[in-house]
């Protein structure tokens, strides 16, 4: 089990100094982009204008493009913001401890997990920010 407030990897530090994973609409900067080196796809990065956001989306394989289009179209949805890190690494810690899973590289550094979309949309009740993650479907 890691220790709460560890420093997290370097990289994932440097990215949140230079804005990524945070901003809203047409001014975020999704935390993991299509031009990072190693970033975690199925060889299917796309990178997309966004007519709704304003700005170029990444997404990292063909699910999540698919799952951004239908996003763009829908009438409901405000703001999409895609490869978005789960914040306070601290929670997500003890949610890993909780569930028995490793929150860390090989090196024992914590991680920061992301989720696929961070989705803004209008209900009745005003604005409401979604989680989503899309997983490709196993047999």
């Amino acid at each position: 089990m890691m220790s709460r407030g560890s420093a997290i990897h370097k990289t994932q530090m440097n990215r949140l100094k230079d804005g990524r994973g945070q901003g809203y609409g047409k001014d975020y900067k999704p935390f993991i982009q299509a031009s990072d080196n190693k970033a975690p796809s199925e060889g299917y990065l796309i990178r997309e204008l966004g007519w709704k956001t304003g700005r170029i989306h990444h997404t990292l394989s063909k699910e999540e493009c698919r799952y951004l289009m239908v996003l763009t179209w829908s009438d409901k949805v405000v703001d999409i913001r895609e490869q978005y890190p789960l914040t306070p690494i601290e929670r997500s810690i003890e949610i890993a401890e909780q569930l028995n899973i490793r929150h860390a590289n090989k090196d024992n550094v914590p991680i920061l997990t992301t989720t696929d979309f961070m989705i803004t949309i209008e209900t009745e009740k005003g604005l409401e920010d979604v989680v989503r993650t899309v997983k490709i479907p196993s047999d």
